[in-house]
């Protein structure tokens, strides 16, 4: 009898931790399940999420968020985020022709850059008409991939600072997070002012 006892004991206590590990293989198993979509949008909750980062990581409000000067240097306008250059501001007054013949310069916001091109001015990229409001998914990539302004195949080159060869080298699905995330910028209606040309050009 007591070895019955004790055979029946020693059963149940094998019982229950086997159901144990069955509990927590399926706890397990559902926690890989609530994660796995998120593998979709590198580990963020949405593809407009992974978006905002790759914008940040990629430093893209280095150029188009406009700058505020502060103690420590110019610090990113919170309230103008990615509106470009701000279409108000006046050209650099400088003298371009020794400029553009021995370097390069940014204004003070660092949305425009002189150099050996001429001066350009850092895109508008909200979701207003004036930065990338109407553009397809498709002109976005094409924009990136092959430098081309509004990715169109007519359009002029990006010109520096953008640097179009870097970014052309990631792949379709973070172009897409990014322009998603793009299309949920705060809408800053800010026409930005065509590139100049340099004065050497000025014959």
């Amino acid at each position: 009898m007591k070895i019955l006892s004790i055979t029946i004991f020693f059963a149940g206590v094998l019982s229950a931790i086997l159901l144990t590990q069955c509990d927590q293989r399926s706890g397990e198993n559902k926690s890989v399940q609530t994660e796995t979509p998120n593998l979709a949008f590198g580990g963020f909750e949405s593809q407009a999420k992974w978006g905002e980062h790759l914008v940040t990581v990629s430093a893209c409000h280095d150029c188009h968020s406009p700058k505020k000067m502060t103690d420590h240097g110019p610090d990113i306008d919170s309230s103008l985020l990615l509106s470009g250059h701000p279409s108000e501001m006046p050209a650099p007054d400088i003298n371009r022709h020794e400029l553009e013949s021995k370097g390069v310069i940014a204004t003070s916001d660092l949305t425009s850059l002189v150099g050996a091109w001429g001066i350009s001015y850092t895109a508008n990229l909200t979701s207003d008409a004036t930065g990338i409001g109407n553009w397809k998914e498709e002109q976005f990539i094409y924009a990136i991939r092959e430098g081309k302004m509004k990715g169109l195949a007519g359009s002029r080159p990006m010109l520096p600072p953008m640097p179009w060869q870097m970014y052309r080298n990631m792949t379709d699905d973070e172009l897409k997070a990014i322009f998603a995330y793009l299309k949920t910028t705060k809408a800053i209606h800010n026409i930005v002012p065509q590139p100049t040309p340099p004065v050497s050009a000025k014959k």
